[in-house]
């Protein structure tokens, strides 16, 4: 397969699919993204051109590989606390709020499973005997198996807390050397779900914080819109959004005040429409 190349108008076609299903736009630079995502599965199918396994997901007589093909072209890599400023705050807002309720963090887009563990380690540690919860969600179903297993490559710890590492993950030893793994303290803690943010959300509560990072990057304008819009609707007034480094809310929500670069807090009924 890796000789065979995909023309413009078959990954014109992969755009519009992308585009529909998950609300992500792909450039034209990432036709080699495309290609190195999927020439495997194609091989794997017997499937000798990528229109053809464009016409298998788009017909809609295999829903499961559908997905699977979401799952292929959407997944990023990530690493327990990422942008460690986002947890420094999160502790804070975790210790001051009030005790009698259950303090809630939805990860939005959790990948696998590392940006929802580090959440629910801080809860851990600055809550006490203070309720808590944590929501994770994604569109990939694969994303969301390895987040459940909570299996990791030590090299994704780097920036974990030693006091957590040690408190919170068993080091893998034999033939697991060089791994993690969450304690089920954590585990048991972390609630997954497939969620699509393009969609309207499900009853899912009022959330304290929602973390929403490095996915508004692959939106439109109109789709950032709708999905910063769903999310101020179940974030609680006075709740925190956090987003990725390279992105704003500037031009795409209002009732929202800047707290930091990267960070905002509903001040009030978002004015956004879904």
């Amino acid at each position: 397969m890796d000789d065979i190349a995909i023309t413009d108008r078959e990954f014109q076609g992969y755009r519009k699919f992308l585009y529909e299903a998950a609300g992500i736009q792909l450039t034209d630079s990432k036709k080699p993204l495309v290609t190195s995502r999927l020439s495997r599965r194609l091989n794997a199918l017997g499937i000798r051109s990528y229109g053809a396994y464009l016409d298998l997901i788009v017909s809609g007589k295999e829903p499961g590989e559908r997905q699977t093909a979401i799952d292929l072209l959407t997944t990023n890599e990530t690493y327990f606390f990422r942008e460690s400023k986002h947890f420094d705050l999160l502790r804070d807002l975790a210790s001051r709020a009030p005790a009698g309720r259950p303090f809630r963090v939805w990860s939005a887009a959790c990948s696998s499973g590392e940006e929802p563990y580090s959440i629910a380690m801080v809860l851990a540690d600055v809550r006490g005997s203070s309720p808590w919860e944590v929501f994770a969600s994604d569109l990939s179903t694969r994303m969301l198996e390895r987040a459940r297993a909570a299996h990791y490559p030590m090299e994704r710890a780097t920036h974990v807390p030693r006091k957590y590492l040690e408190r919170f993950c068993l080091k893998g030893v034999e033939d697991q050397a060089g791994t993690l793994l969450v304690d089920s303290r954590i585990r048991e803690c972390v609630r997954f779900a497939q969620v699509n943010l393009m969609q309207a959300l499900p009853e899912l509560g009022r959330f304290d914080v929602v973390f929403l990072r490095n996915v508004l990057i692959y939106f439109d304008l109109e789709t950032k819109r709708g999905v910063v819009g769903r999310l101020s609707r179940v974030l609680a007034e006075g709740g925190h959004l956090f987003i990725g480094h390279s992105e704003a809310l500037h031009g795409i929500a209002g009732g929202f005040e800047t707290v930091m670069p990267t960070v905002y807090r509903r001040a009030g009924v978002s004015s956004v429409a879904a």
